[in-house]
C-alpha cells in the first residue's frame, strides 16, 4: 500500500471513530458540545492517532486494538490547541483556516471545551480495556504514560517553559528540552502506547518510544521553521509569531539552516530506532519523512 493511501485510510478510520464517540457522548450543555466539536473536526491531520496505529501494526495488530487510545491522543492534542489559542497564551484568531474556539464561543466556554476534551480522553483510554486481547495491566500502563506525557512532566511543563522563556534568550540545549516536552512528549507516547497495547516486549517498547520522542522533537523544530518561512494559506493560521513575540526556537538560536539540520538529525535518530523492526516499520519511516517535508 502506498503511504498516501495508508495515511488516508487510517485518518478516515480515526475520523469515523471520533465522530461516533462525540455523537454518543452525554454532554449536558449544547454550546459546550458544539465548542468541543468545533476544533476537533476542523481538519486535523490525525497524526498522533495514526502514529499509534502504525506502531501497533509493526507488531501485527490491527487498528482496532488501539483505536480508543489512539483517538484519546487526538482529544488531548485538540484540548492543547484550544488552550494554546487563548488570549492569555498565544492569542490566535485562526486555527486550520477557521476562527479559533474562543473567537466563536468566548474564552470561558473555550476553556471548558478544552477541559472537557482532556477529561473525555481518559474515558477513551479506559475503554481500551474492552478490546479483545488487551489486558487491564496494559491499559493501566497506557493511562499512566499518557498522563505523564501530557502533564507537568511533559506537554504542560514544556508550555510553561515556553511562556517563562519568552523574551529571555535560551541556549539551544534549553530550547531542545522545551521542544521535547512541549511537542515531543505527546508524539513520543503515541508511538509508545501503540507498542504497549500490541503486546510488544520491553525492549521493543523502548525502541518505539525512542523513535517517537525523536520524531516529536523534530516535529516541533519543523513547526518553528514553518512559522518563519511557511505559507499562511497552507498553514491556516498567522505565522511569523515567534520572531514578533521573541519566543525561543532553534530557528532563532541556530538560524534556518541550523534548525533544519537539527530536525534532520532527529529524524535520522528516529529511523535508527526502527532498525530492529526491518520492513515492518516502513510506514513509520514514511511518517518521519512527512514531519520534515510537510508544508502545514
Amino acid at each position: 500500500m502506498e503511504f498516501k493511501e495508508y495515511f488516508a485510510t487510517r485518518r478516515a478510520a480515526v475520523e469515523s471513530y471520533l465522530a461516533d464517540y462525540m455523537e454518543r457522548s452525554e454532554i449536558g450543555n449544547d454550546t459546550l458540545h458544539k465548542a468541543m466539536k468545533h476544533t476537533l473536526f476542523s481538519g486535523g491531520k490525525r497524526f498522533r492517532p495514526t502514529l499509534a496505529i502504525a506502531a501497533a501494526e509493526v507488531f501485527d495488530k490491527g487498528m482496532e486494538t488501539v483505536m480508543p487510545a489512539a483517538c484519546a491522543l487526538e482529544l488531548i492534542h485538540t484540548y492543547s490547541l484550544v488552550h494554546d489559542d487563548l488570549p492569555s497564551m498565544d492569542d490566535d484568531d485562526f486555527r486550520r483556516g477557521k476562527p479559533t474556539s474562543h473567537k466563536v464561543f468566548g474564552e470561558a466556554i473555550a476553556i471548558l471545551a478544552g477541559d472537557a476534551l482532556l477529561t473525555a480522553a481518559f474515558d477513551l483510554l479506559a475503554r481500551n480495556r474492552e478490546v479483545p486481547g488487551v489486558t487491564d495491566s496494559q491499559v493501566l500502563d497506557v493511562v499512566s504514560d499518557v498522563a505523564g506525557a501530557c502533564g507537568a512532566a511533559g506537554m504542560v511543563g514544556g508550555q510553561a517553559i515556553d511562556i517563562e522563556g519568552t523574551g529571555v534568550e535560551l541556549d539551544s540545549e534549553q530550547i531542545e528540552t522545551l521542544d521535547r516536552l512541549k511537542t515531543g512528549a505527546l508524539i513520543g507516547v503515541s508511538a509508545r502506547i501503540g507498542a504497549i497495547l500490541a503486546g510488544a516486549s520491553k525492549t521493543d517498547v523502548d525502541s518505539m518510544t525512542r523513535y517517537g520522542q525523536c520524531l516529536g522533537t523534530a516535529f516541533q523544530i519543523s513547526d518553528d521553521v514553518l512559522d518563519a518561512v511557511g505559507d499562511e494559506s497552507k498553514m491556516g493560521k498567522r505565522l511569523r509569531k515567534d520572531e514578533e513575540s521573541e519566543k525561543n526556537s532553534l530557528v532563532r538560536a541556530l538560524g534556518l539552516d541550523g534548525a533544519r539540520e537539527r530536525a534532520a538529525q532527529y529524524i535520522g535518530e528516529a529511523k535508527r530506532a526502527l532498525e530492529p523492526f526491518g520492513d515492518k516499520a516502513l510506514m513509520l519511516e514514511n511518517l518521519a519523512d512527512l514531519v520534515v517535508n510537510r508544508e502545514s
